[in-house]
């Protein structure tokens, strides 16, 4: 096995519980190795810090799997890891209103680099680093051994797979069977496309986000913008909405929406549109709409460093024109869903609109991601959801 030797100095933030190495941290490699083999990492004095898989066309050199030098990366390792990661998924979500959830979250489960959904009595699986994707097969047969699903789908056609040299691929892994299947979250139903899908299918992380609008919306008139197939709008005619329009730019999403409205019997209370939020936001200010509930859960405008400037801006603007739309005492629900704006930004950002639209804004709860989606400390890229419940006065 390869030993990794750090640079003096750069052990730190691997001894605080951070998976991850990245290539101007290494001083030097003994031995040979393949991308994608496991690999022990040390410290500049010898010390041993952990055992990952390496790749060396990734910025993210290597990706620690273990910090126990006694623990060896085979059949047995993959299964353990699997197996806790489902035994906490049963016990914290034991009871809860849906039968989706994520039951592998990456490094906040110690498998850098995977990811599986569970949606309804199907899996969706992403292999997201080359290290992981190396055991993929192994990984497959775990699962359908461990949950016995009706199938398996991957959704290896991520750009993130790229920057690891992988190929970008989709398709069966248990099947063949209609990926278009129907799951049940917070008493309402959801057609989610396992094929086609943002992401894995569906945004399993806002359910209890969604499930936070019930105080909020009884007669209300609700705005729901980047609704995607409809998640927070149809919880919001659910929990008692008079009226629930939602907006997004894609003609896809839009369409499951709407068929998720028939499919609730709420086609009466929601109507979808496609638009551009931006656009529709500044004209609706100009003809003077009102909405007791805004809702904003845009994708994620931080893609990496460099777009924080041009995301400030976006999330301003949106969050600023819902403010203006909104009546006087009604609720925004502001959302964002990436790592690269932290949580301090974001709320400075809510404010300075706040100050432009001359609002006065109250904080309900500052929310985020469910514990099917664990933060592990140490890991501050674990935690990327925000979601705040504001009053708009």
């Amino acid at each position: 096995m390869a030993r990794i030797k750090l640079a003096r100095g750069r052990e730190a933030r691997l001894e605080s519980g951070h998976p991850w190495v990245y290539q101007t941290e290494i001083e030097d490699i003994y031995g040979d190795f393949r991308p994608g083999d496991i690999v022990e990492v040390e410290d500049w004095r010898g010390k041993f810090l952990g055992r990952g898989y390496i790749n060396p066309a990734s910025m993210i050199t290597i990706r620690l799997l273990t910090y126990d030098p006694r623990e060896e990366i085979n059949k047995n390792f993959w299964r353990q890891r699997l197996q806790a990661a489902w035994d906490y998924r049963q016990k914290i979500l034991r009871g809860a209103p849906t039968d989706s959830f994520r039951v592998v979250f990456a490094e906040a489960d110690f498998l850098p680099g995977l990811i599986v959904d569970k949606f309804a009595s199907y899996l969706v699986v992403q292999t997201l680093a080359l290290g992981i994707d190396r055991h993929k097969d192994v990984l497959v047969e775990i699962l359908e051994d461990l949950i016995r699903p009706d199938g398996i789908y991957e959704r290896n056609d991520v750009p993130v797979r790229a920057l690891e040299g992988l190929e970008l691929r989709s398709g069966f892994l248990k099947g063949p069977f209609d990926p278009l299947v129907t799951i049940v979250e917070n008493g309402l139903k959801f057609w989610v496309d396992l094929a086609r899908g943002q992401k894995t299918g569906y945004f399993l992380d806002q359910r209890e986000n969604r499930a936070a609008l019930r105080p909020l919306v009884k007669g209300a008139r609700v705005l729901d913008c980047f609704c995607h197939t409809g998640g927070f709008g149809l919880h919001a005619a659910y929990y008692g909405a008079r009226e629930v329009l939602g907006l997004d730019i894609s003609e896809e999403a839009i369409e499951l929406a709407r068929q998720n409205a028939e499919l609730n019997g709420l086609e009466s209370i929601c109507s979808f549109q496609v638009a551009n939020v931006f656009d529709a936001l500044r004209a609706m200010d100009k003809a003077k709409e009102r909405y007791d509930v805004v809702i904003l859960d845009p994708p994620a405008f931080v893609k990496n460093r460099k777009a924080l400037e041009g995301a400030i801006r976006g999330y301003k603007e949106i969050n600023l024109r819902a403010m203006k739309i909104l009546t006087p005492g009604g609720f925004l629900i502001t959302c964002s869903c990436s790592y690269h704006m932290p949580p301090e930004l974001f709320l400075k950002i809510i404010q300075s609109a706040a100050k432009d639209a001359r609002r006065r804004l109250r904080l309900l709860a500052w929310r985020g991601q469910p514990p099917d989606h664990p933060v592990l400390l140490g890991y501050e890229e674990s935690c990327y959801l925000k979601c705040l419940i504001l009053q708009v006065l």
